[in-house]
């Protein structure tokens, strides 16, 4: 996979080529990313990339003239890219986004600053995106955020493939608890169930508890999914359980 970044801040993202998945994609080979300065592409000598928008109001805009020359010198060079754009005003980015670039050979990325990009450069973007409801100073960030999550679905990229599919929002869960050394600490203990060495009931116990975590934190998620028989059943004892509890709450 190639990834381009069309930015005025490309010094920003020397750090995630020194550490962590994008340095170890570089390094397997299976990963190429290009940082391109938008400066680089200005025709004027202050390399202006920003001016007040028409109209009035408060803020820069970002000029289109320099992105869109910035666009088709690396299209012409590294040919056809699947252009996305990081900006507020986005689609809101999840895993199944993350999973749809992951198949795009030839992707760039602008990050938008200021107060934004000129219109005329969101209607030249294959996508928009955002990554969240709130305000930061830049889209640069956010940008890393993605390619982060896309890179790490690359096979081969990690050395446990079959982590990806126990993971937050597969399957529109959230990821089941998780528990390491020592067995009990501050008088907390692992569940026995981790420690019986019996694969099937560990596996039962993740699921249940997996489904349990999302009904309680993110309930949105299950009116998305589809669930096996098998899920059906266990929200039902978790319905149960839930119930009693409560019930002995307001018993108090």
């Amino acid at each position: 996979m190639k990834i381009h970044i069309l930015t005025i801040f490309p010094e920003l993202f020397q750090c995630i080529r020194k550490e962590g998945i994008i340095k170890i994609a570089e390094e397997k080979g299976l990963l190429t990313l290009y940082l391109h300065n938008l400066r680089d592409f200005t025709e004027d000598s202050h390399r202006t990339t920003d001016d007040t928008p028409y109209g009035g109001g408060a803020g820069m805009v970002m000029l289109v003239k320099p992105v869109l020359k910035g666009i088709a010198e690396i299209e012409k060079e590294f040919g056809k890219t699947y252009r996305i754009l990081l900006s507020p005003q986005g689609e809101q980015f999840t895993q199944r986004t993350a999973k749809f670039l992951k198949d795009k050979d030839n992707l760039l990325f602008i990050p938008a600053h200021y107060e934004g990009m000129d219109e005329r450069v969101n209607r030249a973007m294959d996508m928009v995106l955002s990554t969240g409801d709130y305000i930061v100073s830049g889209g640069e960030i956010p940008t890393m955020l993605v390619i982060d999550a896309v890179v790490r679905l690359i096979p081969g990229v990690l050395g446990n493939n079959a982590s990806l599919s126990e993971e937050t929002f597969e399957n529109n869960l959230l990821e089941y608890p998780q528990y390491s050394r020592p067995q009990e600490f501050n008088g907390e203990k692992v569940p026995d169930v981790l420690l019986s060495g019996h694969h099937e009931n560990i596996r039962k116990w993740r699921l249940k508890e997996s489904l349990k975590r999302t009904l309680i934190k993110r309930p949105d998620l299950l009116l998305k999914k589809e669930f096996s028989e098998e899920e059906k059943m266990l929200l039902r004892e978790i319905k149960k359980e839930l119930e009693e509890t409560l019930k002995a709450v307001l018993s108090r």
